[in-house]
């Protein structure tokens, strides 16, 4: 017998009376709509972003040929690596 009064025990309800209010049904409700609203304004802004943007971006080497060859050695001159006139295929 004692060890159905502990299944009882554990059984027991201790989060209180859930049929009293009935609020946390329509409130779960609200707040699944609210989330909803929020996802299909959140889609249409990133949506008419996306419009927005041109089809290609310009390629930034492109416009700056002095910057791109900088990049390319870090280390070395900015006139590509060619100090001593030797080809970058001697090296």
């Amino acid at each position: 017998m004692r060890g159905m009064s502990a299944l009882h025990l554990l059984a027991e309800n201790n989060f209180g009376d859930t049929r009293s209010g009935g609020l946390a049904g329509p409130m779960g409700l609200f707040i699944i709509v609210l989330m909803a609203i929020a996802t299909v304004l959140l889609i249409r802004n990133m949506t008419a972003r996306i419009k927005r943007l041109p089809a290609e971006f310009p390629d930034p080497a492109a416009e700056q040929p002095g910057a791109a060859k900088g990049a390319q050695r870090a280390d070395g001159p900015a006139d590509g690596g060619q100090t001593d006139g030797e080809s970058p295929a001697a090296r």
